[in-house]
């Protein structure tokens, strides 16, 4: 799940250094002439050519009409247990039926930047520096304490009475207890433990809770998505730098993640937009949309530096008849994709 950005140019160095490893890879790939005069409009097309999706490889169709939210600016998606649509923005949270109907909207103070469903209907909303708790009625029954100015949170996810935060800020994921208190910090840098410490050159971090109790976490900065015990052990890694569809390029990608019901993992990527399928050991399947299904070709880029792609952190969601719905925060709407048959 997803915010804007705030005080994140601390690991911005790192992040530019992958991403000029990227860009190499792009020369490459593309035989872009940097010492020529072949100008912007060739590398133009070059994008396209970066952009083409090998029809073979496209898994999914859209399947539903676009849900309109009715938003100016929208962040995050989440699904409850019977299958409604929660779609965090502006200042509030919206609730839709699956076809698409209003049922209903929590207001809220501030820009919501997160949220999730737990499994008893109460709905867990990150806002810039605390966390919120709304009952399946909409009345508030509790507000975590801040976590500083410099947070800024962008997923949670809920698992019986642990709550997992994301914030991008800090660069860390906090550990709360159901009743709200900190019960541990885990991600940050120790060599001694192995653990190699988030790189978060923009506001775009997310983690999920997986079927074996593990967290996968974005590290966005690395270019792949990293697995942690709930006691902070780093286990292992997947998700490699590059500009071929299996990898990920620019700064700081993938941006967000889901589960699928049978196993296996849903990303989504910003600057040259895409939204992929991985197995459960990140080995890479196919693509749900690719550009073309998903953005203007004005809207394509490789993102060397964060603020080249503000836009176009998409967030995803999975229901568990396994369709894909991901959330367009350029046109603030969500869209639905199901697997075509034999694929």
């Amino acid at each position: 799940m997803n915010s804007t950005s705030g005080k994140l140019n601390i690991n911005i160095l790192v992040g530019v250094l992958i991403a000029l490893a990227v860009v190499v890879g792009i020369i490459a790939v593309v035989g872009l002439d940097v010492l020529g005069n072949k100008g912007v409009k060739e590398f133009a097309y070059d994008i396209k050519e970066l952009a083409h999706v090998d029809p073979n490889l496209i898994l999914y169709e859209e399947s539903a009409r676009a849900i309109v939210t009715g938003f100016a600016e929208s962040h995050a998606i989440a699904l409850d247990s019977t299958g409604s649509i929660y779609v965090a923005g502006d200042r509030s949270i919206r609730m839709f039926s699956a076809s698409g109907d209003l049922l209903g909207e929590i207001k809220l103070a501030d820009m919501p930047r997160c949220l999730t469903v737990a499994a008893d209907g109460d709905v867990f909303v990150g806002l810039k520096d605390h966390v919120e708790i709304y009952n399946a009625q909409g009345q508030r029954r509790a507000r975590w304490d801040s976590l500083g100015d410099d947070a800024i949170l962008t997923s949670i996810a809920v698992s019986r009475d642990d709550v997992f935060v994301a914030d991008a800020g800090n660069r860390i994921i906090v550990h709360y207890d159901a009743a709200g208190n900190v019960v541990k910090h885990i991600g940050r840098k120790d060599p001694e433990r192995n653990v190699p410490g988030f790189v978060i050159p923009s506001a775009y971090f997310d983690l999920v809770i997986s079927r074996d109790g593990l967290l996968r976490v974005v590290n966005p900065g690395r270019l792949r998505v990293e697995t942690y015990t709930s006691d902070g052990d780093f286990e292992f890694s997947w998700g490699k730098a590059s500009v071929a569809i299996e990898g990920f390029c620019g700064c700081c990608n993938p941006v967000n993640i889901a589960m699928l019901p049978g196993g296996g993992y849903v990303t989504c990527e910003k600057g040259l937009v895409r939204v992929k399928v991985y197995d459960a050991d990140g080995e890479f399947q196919g693509v749900v949309a690719g550009p073309k299904q998903l953005v203007r070709d004005g809207e394509l880029r490789v993102c060397n530096l964060p603020e080249e792609c503000q836009a176009g952190g998409f967030d995803v969601t999975v229901d568990a008849a396994g369709r894909v719905l991901v959330l367009d925060t350029i046109k603030n709407i969500v869209r639905v994709f199901t697997r075509m048959k034999g694929r």
